[in-house]
């Protein structure tokens, strides 16, 4: 039986150490329903109360209310007792009259709309934005978000903005989280990258990042947030109507995930329980985070976090053709 694993990883060199599991914060923002003040509050409070000391958010979730609603819900706390990181790449501003709303996804969000600025002066901008949402001084973590259509800004002004960030110890640790594993292993060959969060691509339905990114990462020390884990849903709940990837889960998608339950369900073990371990059997993955909408969600992703898992059933999804027989299992 495979060790959970505990304790806290250093983000590459940076000296910024997150625990295994971390909170994904776009929920709170109304992520597809709109979620009570109260609920959201609580849930962020669940999770430092559990060990969750990790909190990820960005401008782009609710247009400003997920920073809004977490530094509400950190107000008080001692800036030494969690681990913070928001984005860059969208500016945030008042929509104008007659301007269309931007939901995105969002339910019940403030009135402003996103602009991509990938400007140096706007990285700093956005950045001074999210301090004050946010409530704080200072930041541990800051990703450009999802630049995969400004590959060339990134390079010419995005990322050189925010290693100055670095250099001027205003930023400690610097990287880009999105859902193109391609885009990120680039990157990370290519620029001094402390972590990525990946998104999605390293879960019990997809391998991709196994395959172009986690290599580069392991080879130049970068250190890998894994997001997505259950794939929009998928991997939490394969009922049918389940999100993968943000959508209704393809059919055949949604029939290999019926499988994976059906196998981890002979060894007593939650389908759960099982996408939130895998992605720990490769060496560059530092931690997890798991979106939660609600205080129940924060305590049942613990709970599944330190679910014992026996080796037999990893060996059960290669047999099965589950899991392909050259990828690594948290034995």
């Amino acid at each position: 039986m495979a060790q959970v694993p505990q304790g806290t990883r250093e983000l590459g060199r940076s000296g910024v150490y997150v625990p295994p599991l971390g909170l994904g914060c776009a929920p709170l923002a109304n992520l597809y329903a709109a979620v009570p003040e109260e609920r959201a509050l609580a849930t962020v409070h669940t999770a430092l109360e559990l060990g969750c000391t990790y909190l990820d958010t960005a401008p782009h979730y609710g247009v400003g209310l997920s920073e809004e609603r977490l530094g509400r819900a950190l107000a008080g706390r001692g800036r030494g007792s969690y681990t913070l990181s928001t984005k860059v790449g969208r500016r945030l501003r008042d929509r104008a009259p007659g301007e269309p709303v931007q939901p995105d996804g969002f339910a019940d969000t403030p009135d402003r709309v996103r602009e991509w600025d990938f400007s140096r002066d706007g990285i700093r901008a956005s950045l001074e934005s999210s301090l004050e949402r946010l409530g704080v001084d200072a930041l541990d973590i800051v990703y450009v978000h999802d630049p995969e259509n400004h590959i060339r800004e990134v390079y010419e002004t995005a990322f050189p903005a925010l290693a100055e960030l670095r250099d001027q110890k205003l930023v400690r640790a610097i990287g880009f989280g999105m859902n193109f594993s391609d885009i990120l292993a680039r990157f990370v060959a290519d620029l001094d990258v402390d972590v990525v969060l990946c998104a999605g691509r390293w879960t019990l339905l997809e391998r991709t990042a196994y395959d172009d990114l986690l290599p580069v990462c392991e080879r130049r020390g970068t250190s890998v947030v894994v997001g997505g884990v259950y794939n929009s849903g998928l991997l939490a709940d394969p009922r049918p109507g389940a999100r993968y990837n943000y959508e209704e889960a393809p059919p055949e998608i949604a029939e290999r995930a019926r499988r994976l339950a059906t196998v981890c369900a002979e060894f007593g073990v939650p389908l759960r329980a099982a996408a939130l371990r895998f992605p720990f059997a490769h060496p560059a993955v530092a931690t997890a985070v798991v979106g939660c909408a609600s205080p129940a969600e924060v305590r049942d992703n613990a709970e599944m976090f330190g679910h014992d898992i026996p080796d037999e059933l990893w060996h059960a999804l290669v047999e099965r053709g589950l899991l392909d027989d050259d990828i690594p299992l948290p034995l």
